[in-house]
């Protein structure tokens, strides 16, 4: 458990972080979205101490931040910058050994954590190992910059913007290269981001600042259907809000006996993707299946309704 308390930086008159307090769970991702100066990146930086804080605590299972000496500290969290920030002229399998080597693990320790954490990424340790940073595409060498700041198991991992370089496309897979490796490994994450549509894809809970303030800490439903300033509601966006609650909510919840014709959904699918199923198709209805046995069906009119009634 991450817990943040009273945190405060002062920068001459401005105040960059303005009194922020919350609690992050342990094996949870938490977003921390906002504009341009509005703190969240301070934040970030003051929790492994690459800024120190002006007032206010952080504490991590416990244990404050501030009676461990900061390059200590860092050896136990993670950290992910955008543009990855790998060293060019170490290999790939280097590039990821890079702390634990500084922890004095074994060399068996270490390649079996690097191959774990290549195979996890979908990139073959046999293949990539020996690779520089230069033979990689941006999505590969983002891919790496996570592995290396996972590779010592940390207690935290702090993301800056990870995604921030990469076009949309790749960055939608990274994003969920990330919650599926997060939820394999039970990783205790926070994310800064400036694309709400980030935090909604990827938060269990999304931290919005504004002015150096914390404006709303809440899950991603709460957030798009009841933003607490006008400025969240903005970030949100009115005319998308009803979409994108509909993306958060599974097929389950609306399950209702019925015959369906066409393609099953899984249960766990989106009720997002099930509308544009209905619309593409022009079908009324969409079965819906659980560890591939039909448990019932999802119609149309239910997901209208759904949506209208945070429209």
């Amino acid at each position: 458990m991450i817990e943040i308390d009273n945190l405060t930086k002062t920068y001459g008159d401005t105040q960059a972080v303005d009194a922020v307090t919350m609690t992050v769970e342990t094996g949870s991702i938490t977003v921390i979205v906002g504009t341009s100066g509005s703190g969240k990146t301070t934040l970030l930086r003051m929790i492994n101490r690459l800024e120190e804080p002006t007032s206010g605590e952080v504490r991590i299972n416990g244990k404050p931040t501030h009676a461990e000496k900061p390059h200590l500290l860092r050896r136990r969290i993670g950290y992910a910058i955008q543009g990855h920030g790998l060293f060019p002229h170490h290999t790939v399998a280097r590039n990821i050994a890079a702390v634990p080597r500084l922890l004095g693990w074994k060399k068996p320790k270490i390649r079996a954590r690097v191959d774990e954490l290549l195979t996890l990424f979908s990139m073959d340790p046999a293949a990539f190992r020996d690779r520089y940073p230069a033979e990689l595409s941006g999505g590969q060498q983002q891919r790496v910059g996570v592995a290396r700041a996972l590779a010592s198991r940390p207690e935290l991992l702090l993301m800056d913007e990870p995604f921030g370089a990469l076009d949309p496309i790749i960055r939608a897979r990274a994003q969920d290269d990330l919650r599926r490796i997060q939820q394999h490994l039970g990783s205790t994450i926070m994310l800064v981001t400036h694309d709400m549509e980030e935090a909604i894809r990827l938060g269990d809970k999304v931290a919005v600042m504004d002015g150096g303030k914390l404006v709303q800490y809440a899950a991603p439903a709460e957030i798009i259907a009841k933003p607490a300033t006008d400025f969240v509601g903005d970030m949100v966006g009115d005319v998308d809000r009803p979409l994108r609650l509909l993306s958060l909510i599974p097929l389950s919840e609306l399950i209702e006996d019925g015959p369906a014709e066409g393609e099953a959904m899984p249960a766990d699918a989106s009720l997002r993707e099930a509308l544009a199923a209905c619309l593409w198709t022009g079908r009324t209805a969409v079965p819906v299946t659980r560890e591939g046995v039909h448990v019932g069906r999802v119609t149309f009119e239910a997901i209208r309704n759904r949506a209208e009634l945070h429209a």
